[in-house]
């Protein structure tokens, strides 16, 4: 598809004076995990390993997410197994991210640093499943499915972030449970676990399947990890399989707690440099841009961000740009970043069929903040409200609009770096100090 250039987009708005802006440090309080690793072994030490036989296979679910230090507590989980007599192995606990296929999901594995080199154990890609039950849930029957890799190991253990879900909330949101009935249901069980959530609910949904799977799955359990402000790990509990849904929801409030956000609710333009699978299921955390954009799921009443251009993805996502329909304006370098079945992949899965579409899109950056900062309406650039960000998980620091500067440094735990000017080379915006 050929989208409009410089020349005909350049007529339409004319040039208009951006804001200046300033560098910004923001640091709240927060709590980090000292020895990570260590506290992994003795976590891992409380389930119930020793019910196990000498030589049983352990099947190690893992996902998608960029989760701090993922590849060292995957690598330390399959160590300890090992150390233990067993016979470990890692299956990808994604769903139909990395394009629904085993390649794919190999691939998302290798971007987070977990690979059988790393890991010194196997690593079963596959995408098949078996139907393990059939559950009532409200008004539905739906068919619960598990990974037949997983199946076909003595124990299961999955390793997951507990945090804010993207696409709603309830007292058990993303974590174990989730990976559970989502991750290790593959494609099929991914889109039969969406499409009876989006009627029934999330939470009813999560908490009927996990039941299901602890009945047919020899489950040991799940390795919870809270991560903090600035995405560092905070905490790591092992849960048990029978308390995987009583323990959740202290851990989730702790997440909420601590979980990255921007230090302000009103924001006229959101920009973010990169969106991507690893930051967010959804490319973009939906709890900092507040938006989720889902069926039967009003979005979060803050922060209230008018507008959001979005410049690009992240390596890791491998061109899963899943999440840029969040967006109100992109870019060409975006969406040729983009590889679309993928995204499609993702999206009919999920159900969430928004977040798969295309915003307008501009040459480059100084067209989009064109047609962003118009498209706000009595543009000031004394007065505009614009926050400039890396992603929506790293917000140590980050560029405001000089109105919003002098508002937010103010506050304590905001610090102003430094002043700067917002140029453009052959239209890409570059900050000058």
């Amino acid at each position: 598809m050929e989208f409009p250039d410089r020349r005909d987009l350049g007529e339409l708005i004319e040039p208009q004076a951006t804001p200046t802006f300033a560098r910004v440090r923001y640091e709240p309080e927060t709590e980090t995990l000292d020895n990570p690793l260590e506290t992994v072994r003795s976590e891992l030490a409380t389930l119930a390993l020793d019910e196990l036989e000498s030589g049983a296979t352990v099947a190690v679910g893992v996902g998608s997410r960029g989760i701090h230090g993922i590849s060292d507590v995957t690598t330390e989980t399959v160590s300890y197994l090992d150390e233990k007599g067993f016979d470990p192995i890692v299956v990808p606990a994604m769903g139909s991210h990395g394009g629904a296929t085993p390649e794919g999901q190999r691939e998302v594995l290798e971007a987070l640093g977990i690979t059988e080199d790393r890991l010194g154990a196997p690593i079963e890609a596959t995408m098949a499943v078996e139907q393990i039950d059939e559950v009532e849930i409200g008004d539905v029957t739906t068919p619960v499915y598990f990974s037949a890799a997983a199946l076909e190991a003595d124990a299961v253990l999955v390793i997951n972030r507990v945090k804010p879900h993207t696409n709603f909330s309830g007292r058990i949101e993303s974590g174990c449970c989730k990976m559970l009935t989502v991750g290790l249901g593959k494609q099929r069980g991914a889109q039969a676990f969406h499409s009876t959530a989006l009627s029934e609910g999330y939470v009813p949904t999560i908490e009927g399947l996990t039941d299901a799977i602890r009945d047919a799955v020899p489950l040991l359990g799940g390795l919870a990890l809270v991560e903090n402000f600035h995405e560092e790990t905070g905490h790591i509990e092992a849960i048990p399989a029978a308390e995987l849904e009583s323990r959740e929801p202290a851990l989730l409030e702790r997440a909420y707690d601590e979980m990255a956000t921007l230090p302000t609710d009103e924001i006229d333009l959101l920009v973010v440099d990169e969106l991507g699978k690893e930051i967010s299921g959804a490319g973009m955390d939906t709890n900092v841009i507040g938006r989720y954009r889902v069926i039967n799921a009003p979005d979060p009443e803050n922060p209230a961000i008018d507008l959001i251009y979005a410049r690009g993805l992240t390596e890791k996502t491998k061109g899963n740009g899943n999440g840029i329909g969040l967006a109100d304006i992109t870019r060409k370098e975006a969406i040729e970043q983009l590889e679309i079945q993928k995204v499609y992949a993702n999206a009919l899965t999920s159900g969430s069929l928004a977040k798969a579409k295309l915003p307008p899109v501009a040459p480059d950056d100084e067209i989009a903040l064109r047609v962003a900062l118009n498209a706000l309406g009595g543009y000031d650039p004394d007065t505009v409200r614009v926050a400039w960000i890396e992603n929506t998980t790293d917000l140590g620091e980050f560029y405001v609009s000089e109105a919003l500067a002098e508002e937010l440094g103010e506050r304590g735990e905001l610090t102003i770096i430094e002043r700067a000017t917002l140029q453009f080379e052959d239209g890409t915006a570059v900050f000058e100090a």
